[in-house]
């Protein structure tokens, strides 16, 4: 039985989400956990505006990882079409099977090998809208291009209780900003109507068993999705979302800690979030000296094409945190400029 989750199920203990065998660290602000919730109560999806490496993509695992909810994802890319999102058809594969059988049946037999059908995939919102029936086709399709989308983590108290025909899910639409204005302009028939229609899935002489429209329960979804704002996007499309701002912390102002090193309000931020991925596989004071480092930079090029944030701070951890403590120290100094300054030289 669904429960519809209330305000206080998007606010995670000490407002962290951790689940380290899928490798998901996740700190929220409170303002990030009132919009989802917002965007969840109006129906509405939520565009997640932001620079990249702050945390957009990672948010909306981990609000999925909060809920107990399934997770959908989808990489926008500039040629991706409205149907891209709702199914794949693998054409080449069809025609590569029609010319194998082409040399291989002699005999005149037809089969229902080549029925189009088989070679169609569901796509991030047949997934999101009607796990259960893009479940059963995807098994029937010959050819997985892409994979299986990931179902809660069977572990997890919350996820427990998930079941394809009843659960929630979370889906996420990455990099909106990179596709042709049509795409934004197009989805807003999808997200207003909950449906879409799917092709060649329709029994003319079986109409109990057709499953179009692909219909979405809204109490059961959460859209998220994100920009980093390299394109502008339509207004229609914006005005139908809710919208919220991604930063990291900027201010420079000395905060009470127990770090022995005077310690900025931004650096503290980065810390917090290197420590709930890495732990004490990293030692205190290099957790410092990385945020230290990756600040000096931005600091130096206000205006860089490609400014380091918050995942080039967990890269730069993350290459060292199989080294002794005392070594860790030595060798951040030795690779952060290829973490961090990532601007063509002159």
């Amino acid at each position: 039985m669904f429960k519809t989750p209330k305000l206080a199920d998007f606010k995670p203990a000490e407002l962290k989400v951790s689940n380290p065998k899928r490798n998901l660290h996740h700190i929220f602000n409170e303002a990030d956990c009132y919009a989802l919730w917002a965007a969840y109560s109006a129906g509405r999806p939520l565009l997640v505006r932001g620079k990249p490496g702050t945390g957009k993509s990672q948010m909306a695992r981990a609000i999925a990882e909060q809920l107990g909810w399934a997770f959908v994802s989808e990489v926008v890319r500039g040629g991706t079409e409205l149907s891209d999102l709702h199914w794949h058809f693998d054409a080449i594969g069809r025609l590569g099977e029609a010319q194998a059988r082409g040399m291989q049946d002699n005999n005149g037999e037809k089969t229902d090998k080549l029925d189009p059908v088989n070679f169609l995939a569901p796509g991030a919102f047949w997934w999101a809208f009607h796990w259960q029936s893009a479940q059963q086709q995807y098994i029937k399709c010959a050819t997985h291009l892409r994979p299986e989308p990931e179902k809660p983590d069977a572990n997890s108290q919350k996820a427990k209780t998930w079941m394809p025909e009843t659960g929630g899910v979370v889906l996420l639409l990455d990099e909106i900003d990179k596709a042709e204005p049509d795409l934004p302009n197009g989805l807003l028939e999808t997200l207003g109507l909950y449906q879409f229609t799917a092709p060649y899935i329709d029994h003319p002489s079986r109409p109990t068993e057709n499953i179009n429209p692909v219909k979405a329960d809204p109490s059961r979804l959460l859209v998220i999705i994100t920009t980093n704002e390299e394109r502008e996007l339509p207004k229609a499309f914006v005005r139908r979302c809710f919208v919220h701002t991604l930063t990291m912390e900027e201010s420079a102002e000395p905060v009470n800690s127990d770090d022995e090193k005077p310690l900025e309000k931004r650096q503290h931020w980065l810390m917090e979030r290197g420590r709930l991925h890495f732990g004490k596989q990293i030692a205190e004071p290099v957790y410092q000296l990385a945020a230290e480092l990756l600040w000096k930079d931005l600091d130096a090029s206000p205006h860089s094409q490609c400014p380091p944030g918050l995942a080039e701070y967990i890269d730069l951890l993350n290459a060292i945190k199989t080294l002794n403590h005392e070594d860790q120290q030595q060798r951040l100094k030795d690779i952060a400029q290829y973490a961090l300054n990532k601007d063509l030289e002159a």
